[in-house]
């Protein structure tokens, strides 16, 4: 049988998988995906997690729930030989070892973007994964029990400070969740009133959402700061050292908990350790069939897709157009791979990925949200509706469909969930202290300085 392997497993991976398990013949291929998770993040849902909406373990899809004849590795693909169709593994336990393949399938995903900052590896979270998400919920509300207890002073105002910095997508959308999760936690400290919470919001252009026109970026921003938010258009972080944010237009102040959302780069596996060819952005460079290479000369046998792959945009009209690292491009690229590949296997014709954008919509907080397509703007409730309804149906698998909508139906009519589980980043401290409390804080000093 032919070998197939996907490199990386997200969405455009994940989706190539699942399509060739449906419609591969037992005797035509064997699939293997590697991938250092054993599920694939729906991050579009990682802001509500953030914000206790949606359940850390219901933005996962397990690929070994749904992926029942692929070889599923857990490591990291570290190099890429496609002169001698080999690809090097490190496991997570165990030496590195080299596969062999017929058929490759680059599907690595991006990585967040970040610059020599000072503090800023030290300090701030991402927004890529389930565990960061998580971690940004416990942080703020382990902050509010913090602060509550602590008289009007400097460390109070620390605690009850936040900042993200990066206005896309994912920045605006992790900001509004975070923001409204702040509010409603008021109510549940007396001690703590609303004029006290300092969120900031840093983007290093003069607006913010990019998919959206100017007039909606605008009305997001007056909206967040309706809220009580502070927007920092056209200003960087000049440095977090020691959680004392500096940025560029002049602000300065200490923030306990630091995002960052300030873009994507191209996985190094991709532009530093593989002989495929890649543009000037590190990315590889892809036809519009999904196949690596150029219009005059194409990679046998190698496929591409999601934030990795410059994939030509052909709906959008230009020749130089390249559709944009977003989930939506992503899962529909994986799902027309699948049956390229199928119809290469079979000696039938790739077809060219061709998408019209449905829109773009984006949630700022409970109840709040925006959707813009073409000059169609609809803001608000209903918005945020259209964004609840769109992702719930697009997330793979009736099961994880039904898990986030049973735990959104329950917050509606009891709220939501403001237990922080920060303690489980430190699951031996109990163990450790054995009743005595010192020993504990010993722990946690020795944990935080391990981790």
């Amino acid at each position: 049988m032919r070998e197939i392997l996907i490199v990386g497993g997200g969405y455009a991976g994940f989706y190539t998988a699942w399509g060739l398990e449906k419609k591969l013949r037992r005797d035509e291929a064997r699939v293997t995906v590697v991938d250092p998770r054993p599920y694939m993040t729906y991050q579009p849902f990682l802001p509500e997690v953030v914000a206790g909406s949606v359940e850390a373990r219901h933005a996962a899809v397990s690929l070994r729930r749904h992926l029942h004849r692929t070889r599923l590795i857990a490591g990291s693909v570290t190099e890429i030989r496609d002169s001698a169709h080999t690809a090097t593994v490190r496991p997570q336990s165990g030496p590195e070892f080299d596969l062999h393949y017929d058929i490759l399938v680059m599907t690595a995903g991006a990585v967040t973007r970040t610059f020599p900052i000072p503090g800023l590896s030290d300090q701030a979270y991402g927004l890529k994964h389930v565990e960061e998400a998580v971690a940004i919920r416990d942080r703020l509300l382990t902050s509010f029990d913090r602060a509550a207890t602590l008289p009007h002073g400097p460390e109070r105002r620390r605690l009850l400070t936040a900042t993200v910095v990066g206005g896309g997508f994912s920045g605006v959308e992790g900001f509004g969740e975070l923001l409204s999760l702040a509010s409603a936690l008021l109510k549940h400290y007396p001690e703590i009133g609303a004029e006290e919470l300092a969120f900031h919001l840093v983007e290093a252009r003069g607006r913010i959402l990019p998919e959206v026109t100017d007039g909606p970026g605008e009305w997001v921003v007056r909206s967040l700061e309706k809220r009580g938010a502070r927007v920092h258009l056209n200003t960087q972080l000049v440095s977090a050292k020691d959680g004392r944010v500096v940025l560029s237009d002049g602000s300065e102040y200490d923030s306990e908990l630091l995002v960052w959302t300030a873009g994507n780069a191209a996985n190094p596996i991709v532009h530093n350790h593989t002989d495929l060819p890649v543009d000037a952005r590190g990315l590889l460079m892809v036809r519009a069939d999904l196949r690596v290479g150029t219009e005059s000369e194409v990679v046998a046998d190698v496929w591409a897709a999601g934030d990795d792959a410059s994939v030509p945009d052909l709906a959008a009209g230009r020749p130089d157009a390249r559709t944009v690292p977003n989930a939506q491009h992503a899962v529909r690229q994986g799902k027309l791979l699948a049956k390229n590949i199928l119809a290469s296997l079979r000696g039938r014709p790739a077809k060219d990925y061709v998408h019209h954008s449905l829109g773009v919509v984006a949630t700022l907080g409970l109840g709040r949200g925006i959707f813009q397509y073409r000059r169609l703007v609809i803001k608000g409730f209903p918005a945020w509706l259209m964004h609840r309804g769109y992702h719930v149906l697009a997330i793979p698998s009736w099961e994880r469909k039904a898990r986030v909508f049973a735990v959104w139906v329950t917050a509606a009519f009891f709220g939501r969930d403001v237990i922080s589980l920060a303690s489980v980043q430190h699951p031996r401290e109990a163990f450790v202290s054995s009743g005595d409390p010192r020993r504990g804080e010993k722990s946690a000093d020795a944990d935080a300085v391990a981790g």
